[in-house]
């Protein structure tokens, strides 16, 4: 279990929800991974990543899938991809990821509370 954190802690991760609008396989990456665009909504716009989620997802069909992310980490620079965000996911028992996403669609940029 990770260190006690304050409630004050928790509310400086700016977690949103977002749309995948654009996906790609990124071959460049040290393990496989996916270049995505994801969708916030006006005040946030679009913000790209890459993400270790091969296992579970092609980027066919991320098209139009709602995710959790953080927002507020600084940008990352991951071989030729600048990720703007942190795409949030569990590790399964097969050492795949699967993605956090609402089970009811919401607005883009919703934050989690």
């Amino acid at each position: 279990m990770a260190d006690e954190i304050t409630f004050d802690d928790f509310l400086a991760v700016d977690i949103r929800v977002g749309t995948v609008t654009r996906a790609e396989p990124f071959p460049e990456a040290r393990k496989p991974a996916t270049k995505l665009w994801v969708d916030f909504g006006g005040e946030i716009g679009t913000r790209k990543s890459s993400a270790q989620i091969t296992a579970h997802y092609t980027p066919e069909t991320l098209i139009g899938k709602q995710v959790l992310a953080v927002v507020n980490f600084p940008p990352r620079q991951i071989g030729p991809v600048r990720s703007e965000i942190l795409v949030l996911g569990l590790h399964d028992d097969a050492d795949g990821v699967v993605l956090l996403s609402p089970d009811h669609p919401v607005p883009n940029g919703a934050r989690l509370g």
